[in-house]
């Protein structure tokens, strides 16, 4: 590179350093793909030679780390020269608390336990700490649903009156994925809005057991105990793992007794209701339940689409929607699964540059999906076939030759042979006794059909989803 052309770039901006780099990429990488995993990236900084860039999440990092490095690592070193460095930054995640990493060298970072930077001190002497709050953890992208909806108005009156509502603590319980940290967060972070000085902590129980071991065991049990008891909101996520550990329930239920007769919020989160959490000391079970408790299900059918649209937005990603009903259907429970289900097929479409269709959908959610699948049997199939075809479900029975029953008769055994297990003598029973030889001539009928007329495809295409959607 022309070093003229290399000190252009060291005196322009972040800005002006990254669109080069996305130049580059773009050429080297398929439409889906550039769009997918590189659009969202933005720049942050450059200094002493190194390039800051923003990323939505963990999965963009390991996604591009394990599929794009080379390419990456050789745009890089064109635009900056073999000495530039990039660094990965999480989005809206300040780097102290990051996992970031820098692509050329891998170093990650040391992190700072929260009684640690208790004890740093800033220029004006007081103590400085991490609250440890996610701020894209928000209630403006947490979607609302019939099974949160109590859940989430308890939390946006906390967080507008903290301290003066008579939800505290606030106990919020639910299955595994269903939005409980996110809600919770998003109190602290609309605390931390409306007032910073407040002072604001998030952890698991987890790691407040971690950290008080390591109080315990440096002699610093008191100064664990009067950093927690100094808080203004105390967050404490999957309270449930507390559960078999004598020691901190102990500590804990003193620093909960400070902060509550102080009239300082607590929210805490767990699987299972206070009442449930068996092998929890029952005085920290009975204090639990002082407050407002709220569970969270799992969300209806039109709260998944909303989180899927939501979520395929941020992404700038326009799904079918007769894509998001199929995976909203067969994903029920956990909206961690649907939204892996959902970035799967990104990856999937953005690595062979295909289109997003109803087979990469499948083949998603059957490798995630723990939910409810449509229990599909050949008579349900040929109702919806005859329904379609206005054909009446007797005629495919019997010897009639009529083109309409005919076509009707072979789309039905073909989607009875694709979704069932059914054998082929099975098959041929149900429509007039018909042998297995039947079965597969009306199969390869309908494969040739697809193949060779673009209008029957879409029928059958749509025929499908109906069925596996189980709408009549």
């Amino acid at each position: 590179m022309d070093v003229s052309v290399k000190e252009n770039y060291v005196k322009s901006d972040s800005k002006e350093i990254w669109k080069k780099c996305l130049s580059l990429i773009k050429e080297n990488v398929p439409a889906l793909t550039y769009s997918t995993w590189f659009l969202p990236i933005k720049p942050i900084s450059y200094t002493d030679n190194i390039l800051k860039i923003e990323v939505p999440n963990d999965f963009f990092i390991e996604w591009i780390e394990e599929h794009y490095n080379t390419i990456i690592n050789n745009v890089v070193r064109q635009i900056l020269e073999t000495d530039g460095k990039l660094h990965y930054v999480l989005r809206d995640e300040k780097e102290a608390n990051l996992e970031a990493f820098n692509i050329l060298e891998d170093k990650p970072p040391k992190i700072i336990s929260l009684i640690e930077e208790a004890n740093a001190i800033v220029s004006n002497g007081e103590p400085e700490f991490e609250s440890y709050l996610i701020p894209r953890f928000k209630f403006d992208n947490f979607i609302k649903g019939e099974g949160n909806q109590l859940a989430r108005a308890a939390a946006i009156a906390i967080s507008e009156n903290t301290g003066e509502t008579s939800f505290n603590p606030f106990f919020i319980y639910g299955g595994v994925g269903l939005g409980k940290t996110h809600l919770i967060q998003a109190i602290g972070n609309r605390i931390k809005e409306k007032d910073p000085t407040k002072k604001v902590v998030y952890l698991s129980s987890e790691q407040f057991t971690i950290e008080f071991i390591d109080a315990i065991q440096s002699g610093n049990a008191n100064e664990f105990s009067s950093f927690y008891k100094n808080m203004d909101t105390l967050i404490i996520d999957d309270i449930q793992f507390l559960i078999g550990k004598e020691k901190t329930q102990d500590y804990f239920f003193h620093i909960f007794n400070t902060l509550h007769q102080a009239g300082k919020q607590i929210i805490l989160s767990s699987d299972k209701a206070p009442k449930d959490l068996k092998g929890l000391n029952e005085r920290l079970v009975s204090r639990f339940q002082m407050g407002l408790t709220a569970d969270i299900q799992a969300p209806d059918f039109e709260t998944r689409i909303a989180i899927l649209k939501n979520k395929a937005e941020n992404y700038g990603i326009t799904i079918p929607n007769d894509i998001l009903e199929y995976m909203a259907y067969n994903i029920t429970s956990n909206i961690r699964e649907l939204e892996g289900s959902l970035i799967k097929i990104l990856a999937s479409a953005s690595l062979n540059s295909q289109e997003i269709d109803m087979k990469l959908a499948r083949k998603a959610v059957s490798e995630i999906a723990t939910g409810r699948q449509v229990n599909i049997s050949i008579d349900y199939i040929t109702q919806i076939v005859c329904n379609y075809f206005e054909v009446d479900e007797n005629k495919v029975r019997e010897k009639n030759r009529k083109k309409e029953v005919v076509l009707a008769r072979q789309v039905a055994m073909f989607l009875s042979k694709k979704l069932t297990k059914s054998s082929l003598k099975t098959i041929g029973l149900h429509f007039g006794g018909r042998d297995h030889s039947t079965v597969i001539h009306a199969c390869n009928g309908i494969e040739q059909l697809l193949s060779d007329d673009s209008s029957t495809k879409g029928i059958v295409e749509s025929l499908r989803n109906k069925i596996e959607l189980g709408v009549s």
